[in-house]
């Protein structure tokens, strides 16, 4: 694959001295090894990090199929499709940094983001716990399709997938066995979940997580006079989640279940104002670079929440 690139890619040119952060205007032959090493340093530490912390904790099968699509209400689904687009849109940036080809670079973010989360499912189908999910490699399909789509048919990305958490605090509400012999709490079902630091919560904890859709405006009213940074977001969110599919579990030999009536799963959507950080002016390549890096967070800003409960709130900050 990359000696294909190389194939394709413009011949190395006498070039203007360049700053780190600064994109090459065509192609240079050091900064792609650098991207392509350092791709693959992260690759190969996060297959080894998921593997000790996930995977080495449950037994090996023979490959298999595993239909979660309903689990988590979808939540994790909205954040397959929220990574995978980050991954190609940071991989598509990194190409043009190394001065690729505008369609090559697209390609590039496509191939290497979809490998990536591809590996994963196979490492998942090889599990006991999981398997190969047909769901899951639906929803970075799209993920990848929503950037591509845009940087072909607009050059530029009008619509940007996000993602928020605020972290939750859990009550230690007693919560009685089925049998009525033993005790647990809420925040313990909630850190044997979702984890215990901010680092895992943030992407696991699915009653304090939101998937967005950020909308910016002047792209769509270019004749208008809104910043260009401006934008409008809708989200999808959930609530009273402590399991997968129901608030069920199990903790040793005791079975637990919350009341429907007292901890309702339900959805949450959001309407939002936003901020494209990749379109505020600076002229600093470092900071453009920052900027374009936190694009993923939806920032904290006013917006009303609607709930699948028939409730409607005027939030200060949607997040």
């Amino acid at each position: 694959m990359i000696a294909l690139i190389l194939l394709n890619c413009q011949s190395i040119s006498a070039q203007k001295k360049l700053s780190f952060f600064e994109p090459a205007d065509t192609f240079h032959a050091k900064r792609f090894w650098t991207v392509t090493y350092l791709a693959a340093g992260i690759y190969t530490g996060t297959i080894i990090g998921l593997n000790e912390i996930w995977y080495k904790q449950y037994p090996r099968e023979s490959f298999h199929f595993f239909n979660d699509s309903k689990e988590w209400l979808a939540m994790d689904k909205a954040g397959h499709f929220a990574s995978s687009y980050a991954e190609c849109r940071y991989l598509y940036q990194g190409a043009k940094w190394t001065g690729m080809k505008e369609n090559n670079a697209i390609w590039t973010g496509i191939g290497v983001a979809s490998a990536f989360h591809l590996s994963i499912e196979v490492l998942d189908g090889f599990s006991s716990k999981w398997g190969f999910s047909l769901s899951d490699v639906g929803s970075n399909i799209l993920g990848v399709s929503l950037f591509a789509a845009q940087q072909w048919g607009w050059k530029e990305q009008r619509i940007l997938a996000k993602w928020s958490n605020m972290p939750q605090h859990y009550p230690n509400t007693t919560i009685v066995s089925k049998d009525g012999t033993t005790t647990t709490t809420l925040d313990k079902r909630a850190k044997d979940l979702f984890g215990r630091s901010y680092a895992e919560t943030f992407f696991k904890d699915y009653n304090g997580t939101t998937a967005w859709l950020s909308f910016n405006i002047k792209s769509f009213f270019p004749s208008s006079k809104l910043p260009p940074w401006l934008n409008i977001a809708v989200g999808y969110g959930n609530q009273n989640l402590y399991g997968g599919y129901s608030n069920t579990w199990t903790e040793g030999n005791a079975s637990y279940s919350l009341s429907k009536d007292q901890y309702p799963r339900y959805h949450q959507y959001f309407l939002s104002l936003d901020i494209d950080t990749s379109k505020i002016p600076v002229k600093s390549h470092f900071l453009r670079t920052i900027l374009d890096m936190i694009n993923f967070i939806k920032i904290p800003a006013p917006g009303i929440e609607f709930t699948s409960l028939g409730k409607v709130k005027v939030l200060g900050f949607a997040y």
